[in-house]
């Protein structure tokens, strides 16, 4: 493995820089955890003026400590943390842990000195976890060297599952609840900051540890997202899952955008993009983060799924929830099909509609194990959901037995439980187990729903250069010559003036302003259509300079385009963005002024194939009159997915933000699609 895994996860030597003599003090718990969990390493106090702190020999400074150090945990104030750094660099210790806050959180100070703080550790090969780190907890070999209260806990469940949380509250908060159910925890890393080591960084380094199944990730935002494409990556090919709860899936962000592009993918949707790329599984709920493990550990992402499941209760409301809740989350409860309706007649279970319902057949062991086996023979479903009422709180191992026992027969589905009573005892025994079992229906059906969404890393090469020469401030014409450079041309005229004549373009006309500050031209009067003839197209230009001049006086005009009036069977808007968090995406939906409207979207990471491409047509419901929907004429998707083909290309010029074309005029079928409106924007200078 790697030497920082062993510096980080498996210290022998652990230097506390301002450790406390005074238990009841923040800066004494790593060594209080330490001891009472039971390291066995050592443990090396620095205090200025103690020679002992809680029993153990002290030092004044780091640099009196003789030998080695593994690693150091920084727990002093904010101002005193830039000269230990540099002392525990010129230590030559591997890694360190800076507790403190006050770093680039804090405004322009804070980030100043965080950036010293990184450039003296790299100079020296140190690494920095933090700051703002709770430090790091490795269950298996009983090392707590964290700050965090969870481990006032006088007994820590040990697992085989990892989590590294950028919060270091949820640290606890996690591992607590899933001591609840009997769910252990192999690591738990708080990464703060993350001025140098970046969560998918840490991840990346327990992939090949022996006592990690599968990796958690808690993210209140994705940096450095290279690392965590190396991680989903890596644990594929090891057959590790990586699953991910984050925040931010509030939209409000995205009202600071410019463009329809920019408020439409810088949402949360570039994320959920990001996941779906790399493998990752992604959950929309708390407890969904801790039950998912157990339904994806030591499985392989289903090459096709069904987005269909069995479910069979032994409770009629429970099961009616469950069914409920997965619809919402896309995911149908099927009748038992021919195959499955065969088994569960020989074996005498009535049966009828979606709710394969047990409850007033009786929930016998057996019966519940042979009502499972026969779903199991479904053809057209996932997976096999069992659905348990009373009998989880009061007599849990008669609950479990039937589906323990069905599992056990070795069916090729996975099996999964949803305990509709409060019942830790039945949820414990299902996990010890390793029977995936959920508290609520809701996380039961976003557990289901990410993993029938789960996809194996997304393979492929470097986006073709795109050789064109885009102005310093670009405005349409500008945009609408890259995209023909791109493949996309279509016909217009420039006019500098309201006086000169456009030709090569048959009238009727669309006529549109040209400004590089005006991404909205229709808000400002700077659209006309349907213009008839010259002398129109003279008289609206001068109006609409004199219009648009009034309501944008700060816009610079460049003049006119003028544009061929095109009709098709359906607009999109298509769009790239180099996201801040992500990088480059693509994102197409349902077009023209009301896309954000309707945020009928949907994104990818660019660039895409066409086969890729396709598969984004297919999600944006407005686009499904265009395959031929309840007899209309199909549209040429073809052209569309090609064109979406082509704008993610632009992931290789990185002097490009954004770029948009909306609408994009989709014709008969091959027939193609024509640009009516375009935009870009250059990347700022750093």
């Amino acid at each position: 493995m790697h030497p920082l895994h062993r510096a980080l996860f498996q210290p022998r030597r652990i230097a506390l820089i301002g450790a406390s003599a005074d238990r009841a003090r923040l800066t004494a718990r790593a060594q209080l955890y330490l001891r009472k969990h039971g390291y066995a390493g050592e443990i090396l106090p620095v205090h200025a003026r103690e020679g002992e702190v809680l029993g153990e020999k002290a030092y004044r400074t780091v640099t009196d400590i003789p030998g080695e150090v593994d690693f150091a945990y920084i727990l002093l104030n904010t101002p005193h943390v830039e000269g230990v750094i540099e002392a525990v660099a010129a230590k030559g210790i591997a890694a360190a842990g800076v507790l403190a806050d006050g770093f680039a959180e804090a405004g322009p100070e804070g980030a100043a000195l965080q950036a010293r703080l990184v450039a003296t550790a790299q100079r020296a090969g140190l690494r920095i976890l933090g700051p703002n780190s709770m430090g790091m907890v490795n269950l298996n070999d009983r090392i707590a060297c964290t700050v965090n209260a969870a481990l006032e806990a006088e007994t820590l469940p040990a697992g085989r599952i990892a989590l590294v949380s950028q919060s270091g509250s949820m640290m606890g908060a996690i591992m607590s609840r899933g001591a609840a159910r009997g769910i252990g925890f192999s690591h738990i890393i708080g990464t703060g900051n993350e001025a140098d080591l970046s969560a998918g960084e840490i991840a990346g380094l327990l992939v090949e540890d022996p006592q990690v199944d599968a990796i958690l990730l808690f993210l209140e935002a994705i940096r450095q997202p290279r690392h965590y494409a190396d991680l989903a990556r890596r644990a594929h090919a090891a057959g590790k899952p990586v699953i991910a709860y984050k925040l931010g899936r509030s939209p409000y962000g995205a009202e600071l955008a410019t463009s329809h592009t920019g408020a439409l993918a810088g949402s949360d949707a570039a994320a959920e993009a990001f996941f779906r790329t790399h493998g990752i599984l992604r959950v929309t709920t708390l407890e969904s983060l801790i039950e998912l493990p157990a339904l994806v550990i030591g499985r392989r992402p289903p090459a096709k799924t069904q987005r269909a499941v069995s479910v069979t209760t032994t409770t009629g409301g429970g099961g009616a929830m469950a069914v409920d809740c997965l619809g919402v989350a896309g995911i149908e409860a099927r009748a038992p099909d021919a195959a499955a309706a065969a088994k569960l007649d020989t074996a005498g279970i009535r049966h009828h509609g979606r709710l394969l319902d047990l409850t007033l057949a009786g929930a016998k062991p057996d019966r519940v194990a042979a009502a499972i086996d026969a779903l199991q023979a479904a053809e057209d479903t996932d997976l096999v959901l069992s659905v348990i009422g009373s009998s989880a709180q009061f007599k849990p191992q008669d609950a479990v037995a039937g589906i323990v026992q069905a599992r056990d027969a070795g069916g090729a589905k996975p099996i999964a439980a949803f305990l509709v009573p409060q019942a830790d005892a039945s949820l414990r025994l299902l996990a010890e187990a390793s029977i995936p079992a959920f508290r609520t229906p809701e996380v039961a059906a976003d557990c289901i729903r990410a993993w029938s969404e789960w996809r194996a890393p997304r393979t492929g090469t470097e986006p073709p250069g795109v050789e064109h020469t885009l102005p310093a401030a670009p405005d349409e014409a500008d945009a609408r010559r890259l995209f023909a450079a791109l493949g996309l041309a279509s016909p217009f005229a420039v006019l500098r003036t309201p006086q000169d004549a456009a030709k090569d373009v048959g009238f009727p006309v669309a006529l549109k302003i040209l400004s590089p500050d005006l991404a909205h031209k229709t808000e400002v009067g700077g659209v006309k259509l349907g213009i008839a003839d010259a002398a129109a197209l003279r008289q609206e230009a001068a109006a609409m300079q004199g219009r648009v001049a009034r309501m944008a006086p700060h816009a610079k005009l460049t003049g006119f385009l003028v544009q061929p009036m095109a009709k098709g069977l359906g607009e999109a808007i298509l769009g790239f963005r180099r996201d801040p968090e992500v990088g480059p995406v693509v994102l197409l939906g349902t077009g023209g002024i009301t896309a954000e409207l309707f945020r009928d979207v949907t994104l990818r990471l660019a660039p895409v194939d066409e086969a890729e491409a396709m598969a984004m047509i297919a999600e944006v419901k407005g686009m499904r009159p265009l395959a031929g929907w309840r007899g209309l004429p199909h549209g040429d998707l073809l052209a569309l997915a090609r064109a979406v083909v082509a704008v993610s290309r632009l992931a290789a010029r990185s002097d490009i933000s954004e770029a948009e074309i909306n609408p994009l005029i989709i014709h008969a079928e091959s027939e193609g699609v024509t640009v009516a409106d375009a935009w870009v924007v250059r990347a700022q200078d750093d």
